[in-house]
């Protein structure tokens, strides 16, 4: 993608009703429609989505295929989309407001920064759909099920809430596992490493990226786990 049409997207993204950013790390400030400040922590069923339905975040959600896809399929439930990239962002929300989806919001923001946007026991529910595994062990501290990002997740998530995690990686899926069985907070409650050679547990897993789909071309398994973390 041009330099130009990104710029593009940036401006566009401003005039769209259902996109929050985030652009200064420190103080972590939201900016809404037309570029304006906004104060939505604890807020957001009260002002943006104007329900008390349940909140539920996709996080690195990319160009939120799978948050759009779950909205269609649950329309008493919010679902609020996560990632830091913009352009990607505008694909997802553009389609949402053509689509006259209510039930949908994204944030631009840090993964890391999510508790300054979200009040104690806010979200009900989390999913991590095919992030990026980060292999390098080096690495290992950003990939999203890693240690300190469930400790940001703790400050938001209600008591008992759900955290679903798909992906086609094996190494992310066996780090996940091994961290939850040393985290005496979290409770792993189902996990399979070939979700479609069965019958799914759920049928908010029957949804198909566009590269969840380029991944079973390709010969990969599919693995899920869902836990809780307090």
């Amino acid at each position: 993608m041009s330099k130009r049409n990104k710029l593009q997207k940036f401006a566009e993204i401003l005039t769209f009703p259902n996109v929050y950013e985030n652009f200064d790390n420190f103080p972590p400030q939201l900016i809404g429609l037309n570029g304006k400040p906004v104060d939505i922590k604890g807020k957001w069923k009260e002002k943006h989505f104007k329900n008390d339905f349940p909140i539920t975040l996709e996080l690195a959600c990319g160009r939120g295929e799978y948050t759009l896809a779950l909205a269609r399929k649950n329309l008493k439930r919010n679902f609020i989309g996560v990632d830091i990239k913009g352009a990607r962002i505008w694909k997802g929300a553009r389609t949402a407001i053509q689509e006259e989806l209510q039930n949908v919001a994204f944030l631009r923001t840090r993964i890391e920064l999510i508790a300054y946007f979200f009040e104690k026991g806010e979200v009900d529910e989390i999913w991590i759909t095919f992030p990026d595994p980060f292999l390098r062990k080096s690495k290992r501290n950003r990939r999203l099920t890693a240690p300190n990002f469930l400790m940001h997740y703790r400050k938001i998530l209600k008591p008992g809430g759900l955290v679903h995690l798909k992906t086609d990686e094996p190494i992310l899926a066996e780090f996940t596992l091994e961290v939850l069985a040393e985290d005496p907070q979290s409770k792993i409650l189902y996990s399979d490493m070939d979700i479609y050679a069965k019958p799914l547990p759920s049928e908010d897993l029957a949804i198909r990226t566009y590269y969840e789909q380029m991944h079973l071309e390709k010969g990969k398994t599919i693995k899920y786990i869902q836990f809780t973390i307090n």
